[in-house]
C-alpha cells in the first residue's frame, strides 16, 4: 500500500509544487482528502481541503453535462445544426492561412452540429495550439477566449466540421447553446440543475467573498524550473460571457460530488442529475475512428505539447476522453478523464468504482512535476 499523504507531502516539501489538494472516492463516497503546501509562494497561508481553484477546462464536462440534460429533456438533439439555434453561426468560415496579414477564408463544406461542439470536432481551435488562430486574433483584434467577452466566440474554423478532432472553444459555444435554449445564464442553469442539487456550494463562474478568502494563486514555471506567483483577473460582478470551456472556480470536495454522481449513474445524495441510460449514452464513443491527436504548443509559457496517455488508444465521448486499454497499477480500460490548464486533473473509473481529482495551480499545462504527482497519486489510490 502506498501512503497517499506521503505522496502529496513529499512533492510539496521538495518544492516541486507550491501546494496541492487531492481527493478520491468509491461509489459510496469520498475516502481520501488531503492538502499540502501553500496557496501561494508569496503568502504563508497553507493549502486546505476547501481551497478554491481555477479549474479552467475541468469546466467543460460540467457544461457538456448541462447540454446533455437538455438532450434528456428532448429540448435539444446531438444532430441539431448549430445555426438552427444560433443563426450567427452560419457566418462562420474556415481559416486556410494568410496573404500577408489578410486572412484567407472560405465557407465550410459541412454544417456543425451539437455533437461536433460536444466532441471537439466542430472545426474550432485554441490559439495556444494553433498559430493561425493566434495570428488571426492579433491581426483582427478578436478577443481571446481567456477574456470575458462575447466577441471571443468569433474565432473562425480551422477545418470543416466533422473532419477531425481538435481542441478548442467548442464547449464555449455549447454553453452559449445551453443559455439560448434554456433562457438562463450558464451560471443560473448549472446552479439550478447541478450545483445546488449536489451541494456544490463552492463552484461558480463568480468568486464570492468566502471563496476569495480561500483562493489559491496561479504560479508559472520559467525555463529554469523556478515557480513565480502571477496575478490573474477575477471575474467582474456580471459576466458578459459565462465560459463553458474554462470559466468555473471550484474545490476538490465540490468536484468530487460531480464525479460521485457520474460513478452512481446520474444520482447522488438523493439528487438525480441524469438518468442511468443518459450517463451510458454520454460515455459512448462519439467520434468513430477519428484520432485524438497531440496538441503542439505555440505558446510554451501556457502549455507544453499535450497528449492524454501518449500511445494509448482512446476516444472522445460527451465531456471526457476514454482510455481503451488498462493502465498498469492505475485505471481500468473504459475509464474517463479530463484536465484544466493550470494542471488540475481528474478521472473516474466505472469498472473499479473509483474516482479521483488532484488540483494544482501551475502553468504551463502538462508541467512535468505536476504530471508525475498526478500519476503517483493515482497509483497510491489504487493501492489502497
Amino acid at each position: 500500500m502506498i501512503d497517499i499523504n506521503n505522496v502529496l507531502r513529499s512533492a510539496s516539501a521538495a518544492g516541486n509544487v507550491p501546494g496541492v489538494v487531492a481527493a478520491a472516492a468509491t461509489k459510496d463516497g469520498v475516502f481520501y482528502e488531503g492538502a499540502y503546501g501553500k496557496r501561494s509562494l508569496n503568502d504563508p497561508q497553507s493549502m486546505t481541503t476547501d481551497t478554491v481553484f481555477r479549474i479552467f477546462s475541468m469546466t467543460k464536462p460540467i457544461a457538456t453535462l448541462a447540454a446533455v440534460q437538455l438532450i434528456e429533456r428532448e429540448e435539444l438533439s446531438l444532430d441539431t445544426p448549430v445555426q438552427d439555434i444560433i443563426p450567427a453561426w452560419a457566418d462562420k468560415q474556415v481559416l486556410e492561412g494568410f496573404e500577408g496579414n489578410t486572412p484567407i477564408l472560405r465557407p465550410p463544406k459541412t454544417k456543425a452540429t451539437i455533437r461536433h461542439l460536444a466532441t471537439h470536432t466542430s472545426g474550432l481551435s485554441y490559439e495556444i495550439w494553433d498559430k493561425n488562430i493566434a495570428k488571426f486574433l492579433e491581426v483582427t483584434g478578436t478577443p481571446s477566449i481567456l477574456k470575458n467577452d462575447m466577441g471571443a466566440l468569433d474565432y473562425p474554423l480551422v477545418f470543416d466540421p466533422g473532419e477531425k478532432w481538435m481542441y478548442g472553444i467548442s464547449v464555449d459555444w455549447l454553453g452559449h447553446i445551453v443559455e439560448t435554449v434554456s433562457g438562463k445564464t450558464l451560471e443560473e442553469f448549472c446552479r439550478e440543475t447541478i450545483f445546488d442539487p449536489l451541494g456544490m456550494s463552492d463552484t461558480s463562474f463568480y468568486v464570492s467573498d468566502s471563496m476569495r478568502a480561500r483562493l489559491a494563486t496561479v504560479h508559472q514555471r520559467d525555463e529554469n524550473g523556478k515557480l513565480e506567483a502571477i496575478d490573474l483577473d477575477l471575474p467582474p460582478p456580471k459576466l458578459e460571457l459565462h465560459s463553458g470551456g474554462r470559466g468555473l472556480f471550484s474545490t476538490a470536495s465540490d468536484y468530487m460530488q460531480f464525479l460521485l454522481m457520474l460513478l452512481n449513474e446520474g444520482t447522488y445524495n438523493g439528487a438525480q442529475i441524469l438518468k442511468p441510460e443518459t450517463v451510458a449514452m454520454m460515455t459512448e464513443n462519439q467520434i468513430g475512428q477519428l484520432p485524438i491527436t497531440k496538441l503542439k504548443t505555440v505558446m510554451p509559457t501556457l502549455s507544453h505539447d499535450a497528449e492524454i496517455f501518449p500511445g494509448m488508444p482512446k476516444t472522445q465521448n460527451l465531456g471526457f476522453v476514454t482510455n481503451l486499454e488498462p493502465v498498469a497499477g492505475m485505471r481500468n480500460s473504459g475509464s474517463h478523464c479530463w484536465a484544466g490548464l493550470a494542471n488540475t486533473y481528474f478521472w473516474w473509473d466505472p469498472v473499479a468504482g473509483i474516482a479521483g481529482t488532484i488540483l494544482l495551480q501551475i502553468l504551463p499545462f502538462v508541467d512535468t512535476a505536476s504530471i508525475q504527482l498526478y500519476e503517483d497519486f493515482e497509483k497510491a489510490v489504487y493501492s489502497c
